[in-house]
C-alpha cells in the first residue's frame, strides 16, 4: 500500500485560508509548466481520452450548452460539440492554449471551487477534476448555485483500486502528472453528492485496463469492462447527477462543539476565533484534562475577550476543576485523573451541553473548525443521524499523520466497516456529530458494551451501529499540528484498538451468528 499523498508544503504555514491560497498558487504553477505538453499527452493517451469523448458524447447531445470545469486546453469541450461552450481552468497557460485551439468557445481563468459564470447550462462537466480538488464539496456547492432544474452534472474520475498502476504510469511519463490526487471511490463521491443535495442518476465504470494495449480496445470495452468481478479494475468511473429542487431544508437548531483539551494552550485562541457560527446558536465547551501549561487561563481569557460574541464555557474532568495558580498554570492533579482520557472528556462535555446538535472537535485543530458546518448541516437536514469525519479521502498536509498511523487507520476502517455493517472509512477521526436525543439513546445502551473506550470514538460508533442509525462520513482536510505535542501513542493505542476490534466482533458478528445457530 502506498504512503498517504501529501499537499505541497506551504512556504509559510498560516491560517486556513492562507494555506489554501499558497497551495492553489503551487497547483497553478504546476499546470502552467506542463501546459505546452498537454496536447501531446492527450494524443499519446488517445485510447483513454477517446473513451471519455465517446462515453460523454452518448450523454451530451450536440448543440447543448456545456460548462466544463478544469477544461485544460479545451479538447473534451470541443469534442462534445456544444452550441454554447464555456471552459474554466486554474492555469492561465492552459486557458491561453484553449483559446487558440477552440476560438468559438469562451475560456476563463477561474477556480472550480469558486466558479462564477453567467447563464444556465444543460450540462456541467468535470472530467478527472474531483481527484485534484482541495475541497470537492466547495465545487459541488458552486455547481448547485449555477444549476437549474434540468441541469445535469457529469463527473469522471480514476479507479482508486488502480492507484499503484496509475502512479507508476505518471512517474514513467506516460500520463500527465497531477499536482495532487484524491483517490476517491464511487461510494465516496455519491456520498458527497447526496450531502450537497444532488440526486445520482447513473454510476458506471468502463475502459478495462488491457484497453491500453493496441488492438484490444473493442473486446475489452464491450465484454471485459462489463463482466462482474473483472470490471472491478476498470480505469474510469462516470457519474451523472442532477440538483435537487427545492433543496432540503436545514432545520434551525442550536449546537454545542465539545473541545477536549490537555496542554493545548497554543491552540485555544484559534479554536475560538475560527469557530464558525452554526444554526441558531453555537456553544463552545472546552473540557480540560488537568492541563499544566496555562490552557485553562487561556480559555478564561477567551471567555472575556469574546463575551457577548461567542459562547465559551470551561468544565473540568475533576469535580471542582483544577485550581488555577498565578500565571494560569493548573495545579497538579492525581494520576488517576490523567487516565480518564478523551472518552471521559467527551461524555462530560455532552452532559453539560446545551445545544440540540452535539459535535466534537479535537483541540489540536488538525481538523479545521471551518469544516464543522458540513457536519451540522448533515444532521440538521436529516441526511444523517450520526456523522463521522474522514481524514483519508483528501491528501494530507506534510507531517499531519505518520505512515504507520495512516496504514492503521486504513486497516481499522475496513475492519470496522465489516464489523458494524456500515461504511466507515476512518474510525479514529475525532470529529463527529449527532443530535442530543440520539446521544441519549446511545448513552442509555452503553451498558451493553461497557465502559471500554478511552478515545470516545468507538463508544459512539458502536452505539450508533447497534441502534441502526444512518452513519455518514464527511471528508475533512487533515492538517498538521501548528503547536503542541500529539497525544497518540502508537503501541499502546494500537493494542487498545485490537481489544476494541475483538469486542466489536463478539458483540456484533459472534452474537448474531450465535442467535442464528439457535
Amino acid at each position: 500500500m502506498d504512503a498517504p499523498q501529501r499537499w505541497p508544503q506551504p512556504a509559510q504555514p498560516g491560517v486556513e485560508g492562507a494555506d489554501d491560497q499558497v497551495f492553489k498558487a503551487q497547483v497553478r504553477a504546476h499546470y502552467d509548466r506542463l501546459a505546452s505538453a498537454r496536447d501531446g499527452w492527450y494524443r499519446r493517451n488517445r485510447v483513454y481520452h477517446g473513451y471519455l469523448e465517446k462515453a460523454l458524447h452518448a450523454i451530451v447531445p450536440p448543440g447543448s450548452s456545456v460548462l466544463e470545469l478544469g477544461c485544460a486546453t479545451g479538447n473534451l469541450l470541443t469534442a462534445l460539440q456544444p452550441a454554447r461552450g464555456v471552459g474554466i481552468d486554474l492555469s492561465p497557460a492552459m486557458i491561453d492554449l484553449a483559446r487558440r485551439n477552440a476560438p468559438t468557445f469562451r475560456f476563463e481563468v477561474q477556480d472550480a471551487e469558486a466558479v462564477e459564470v453567467d447563464g444556465a447550462f444543460d450540462f456541467i462537466v468535470a472530467s478527472d477534476l474531483v481527484g485534484e480538488l482541495l475541497d470537492i464539496t466547495a465545487m459541488l456547492e458552486r455547481i448547485q448555485a449555477l444549476s437549474i432544474d434540468d441541469t445535469r452534472l457529469i463527473l469522471t474520475f480514476h479507479n482508486p483500486a488502480l492507484e499503484g498502476v496509475l502512479r507508476a504510469a505518471q512517474r514513467a511519463g506516460l500520463t500527465m502528472p497531477p499536482a495532487r490526487q484524491n483517490w476517491i471511490a464511487p461510494r465516496d463521491l455519491v456520498n458527497l453528492l447526496e450531502l450537497s443535495d444532488f440526486s445520482v442518476e447513473t454510476v458506471r465504470s468502463g475502459l478495462f485496463l488491457p484497453a491500453f494495449l493496441p488492438g484490444l480496445e473493442g473486446l475489452a470495452d464491450s465484454l471485459l469492462a462489463r463482466t462482474p468481478g473483472i470490471r472491478y479494475i476498470n480505469v474510469v468511473t462516470i457519474v451523472v447527477a442532477r440538483p435537487l429542487r427545492p433543496r432540503p431544508q436545514v432545520w434551525p437548531l442550536s449546537c454545542t462543539v465539545v473541545v477536549p483539551c490537555r496542554n493545548e494552550v497554543g491552540n485555544i485562541e484559534a479554536a475560538v476565533s475560527r469557530m464558525p457560527s452554526m444554526g441558531t446558536h453555537t456553544e463552545i465547551v472546552f473540557v480540560d484534562g488537568a492541563s499544566t501549561d496555562g490552557t485553562c487561563a487561556r480559555i478564561l481569557e477567551m471567555q472575556r475577550r469574546f463575551a457577548g460574541i461567542k459562547d465559551v464555557k470551561l468544565i473540568h474532568q475533576v469535580v471542582g476543576g483544577p485550581a488555577v495558580a498565578a500565571g494560569g498554570v493548573a495545579a497538579a492533579e492525581p494520576v488517576a485523573m490523567l487516565r480518564l482520557g478523551k472518552g471521559d472528556a467527551v461524555r462530560r462535555g455532552f452532559d453539560a451541553a446545551g445545544g440540540e446538535v452535539l459535535m466534537i472537535l479535537d483541540a489540536d485543530l488538525t481538523v479545521p473548525p471551518e469544516d464543522l458546518p458540513r457536519f451540522f448541516n448533515a444532521i440538521a437536514s436529516g441526511k444523517a443521524e450520526f456523522v463521522n469525519g474522514s481524514r483519508l479521502l483528501y491528501p494530507m498536509e506534510e507531517r499531519a499523520m505518520r505512515l504507520i498511523n495512516y496504514l492503521g487507520n486504513k486497516f481499522f476502517g475496513k475492519v470496522f466497516t465489516w464489523l458494524l455493517g456500515q461504511p466507515i472509512r476512518d474510525t479514529l477521526c475525532g470529529t463527529k456529530a449527532l443530535r442530543r436525543e440520539t446521544y441519549a439513546k446511545i448513552a442509555a445502551g452503553r451498558a451493553y458494551f461497557g465502559e471500554f473506550d478511552p478515545f470516545g470514538d468507538f463508544d459512539l460508533l458502536f452505539g450508533a451501529a447497534r441502534l441502526g442509525l444512518k452513519i455518514i462520513d464527511v471528508p475533512v482536510r487533515y492538517r498538521r499540528r501548528r503547536t503542541g505535542v500529539t497525544k497518540v501513542r502508537v503501541v499502546r493505542h494500537g493494542i487498545l484498538l485490537m481489544v476494541m476490534t475483538v469486542l466489536a466482533f463478539r458483540k456484533f458478528k459472534l452474537a448474531r451468528w450465535t442467535r442464528a445457530w439457535r
